[in-house]
C-alpha cells in the first residue's frame, strides 16, 4: 500500500477514535494479554451498551491529543502500553468493571504460566490405567497408589504455589486431570469517566464485604433508633410494642385498672391477699401461744 494510502487511512481512524471520544463519557482500557477470540466475541454479545475496539496505542494517543475539550484526557497517555483493547460506554464504570470481572473464565495450564493462587490437586480416582502416568503424577509430587485397576492419588497436594511459574510437566498432568487453574478474561487496568482517571485497584468492589457493611450499619441505626424512641417506617412497629409494654408495665405497677390489665390486677390482689391470709393464720397461733405462756 502506497504511504499516502497508508497515512490516509491511519487520520481516518484517528478521527474515528476522536468520535468515540466525544461521544461517550466512559472511557475503559482492558488489558488484551491471553484473552482468546472467542472470550472476546462472546463479551461483545454481553455487553450491547459497549463499543469495543482494539486500538493502537500511538493512534489512540493522537486521538487524545485532539480532544482537548474533555477534561484530564490526557492522562490516560501514561497508561498506554501493552495491548489494549478500549471500551468506550455510557455505562457506571464499575457496573462496567464487574460485568468484566463475571465474564473471566479458568482455562488449562500452559507452560510458563504463573499460578494466580495455591493449585491443589484432589485426592481421588484419577480414572487413568496403570502405565507411564504414575511416573508423570510422580514427578510433579503426586503421591500415587494403584486400586481397583486404576491410579489413585492418595492424598491433596499442592502441585504449584502462588507466583510459581507452571512447569511443561505440571501443565501436562493438570490437563490430564482436568485441572483449569488459569483465570482468563479482560483485565480493566483503568477508566476514563467524564473527567475522573479511575485506575484497576480502585474499581474492584467487595460487593459481598460492602452488604456486610451496610447490613451492619442498618442494625446499628435500628437500634440506636429505637434507643432514642425515633420513630421511622421500619421501626414504627417496634416501638409501638416496646410502649405498650412499658405502659403496661406502668398501669400494673401503679395499680391503674384498664380493660387490658384489670385481669392481672386482679390476680395479683388475690395472691396477695391468700398471702396476706397465710400470714395472718400463723401471727394468730403465735398471739395464742404468747398468751398461754
Amino acid at each position: 500500500m502506497p504511504v499516502q494510502q497508508v497515512l490516509e487511512k491511519k487520520a481516518s481512524e484517528v478521527e474515528e477514535v476522536v468520535h468515540l471520544l466525544r461521544k461517550y463519557k466512559v472511557v475503559g482500557m482492558a488489558s488484551l494479554y491471553k484473552v482468546r477470540a472467542a472470550q472476546l466475541q462472546e463479551l461483545k454479545k454481553k455487553l450491547k451498551d459497549v463499543h469495543m475496539r482494539v486500538i493502537k496505542n500511538t493512534l489512540m494517543k493522537r486521538a487524545i491529543e485532539k480532544c482537548e475539550d474533555k477534561p484530564k484526557l490526557k492522562e490516560l497517555e501514561k497508561y498506554l502500553t501493552g495491548s489494549n483493547i478500549f471500551l468506550f460506554t455510557n455505562l457506571n464504570p464499575f457496573k462496567l468493571a464487574l460485568t468484566l470481572e463475571k465474564s473471566k473464565v479458568f482455562t488449562a495450564a500452559k507452560a510458563g504460566d504463573i499460578a494466580p493462587s495455591d493449585i491443589v490437586v484432589p485426592s481421588g480416582n484419577t480414572g487413568f490405567p496403570p502405565g507411564p502416568v504414575i511416573s508423570q503424577l510422580n514427578e510433579v509430587g503426586l503421591p500415587t497408589r494403584i486400586e481397583s485397576g486404576s491410579v489413585w492419588i492418595t492424598k491433596d497436594t499442592v502441585v504449584a504455589k502462588k507466583g510459581e511459574v507452571i512447569s511443561e510437566k505440571l501443565a501436562s498432568v493438570l490437563s490430564k486431570l482436568g485441572i483449569k487453574p488459569i483465570e482468563t478474561g479482560l483485565m480493566m487496568r483503568v477508566v476514563y469517566a467524564d473527567g475522573l482517571i479511575i485506575e484497576d485497584k480502585d474499581l474492584n468492589l467487595d460487593i459481598e464485604g460492602v452488604k456486610k457493611q451496610l447490613e451492619s450499619a442498618q442494625s446499628e441505626a435500628f437500634k440506636l433508633s429505637i434507643g432514642i424512641a425515633y420513630p421511622t417506617r421500619e421501626n414504627i412497629r417496634a416501638l409501638i410494642q416496646i410502649a405498650h409494654l412499658e405502659a403496661y408495665a406502668l398501669s400494673i405497677g401503679a395499680v391503674i385498672p384498664t380493660r387490658e390489665t384489670i385481669r392481672e390486677i386482679i390476680q395479683r390482689a388475690y395472691i396477695e391477699m391468700l398471702s396476706l391470709s397465710s400470714r395472718l393464720s400463723s401471727l394468730e397461733e403465735n398471739i395464742k401461744q404468747l398468751e398461754k405462756g
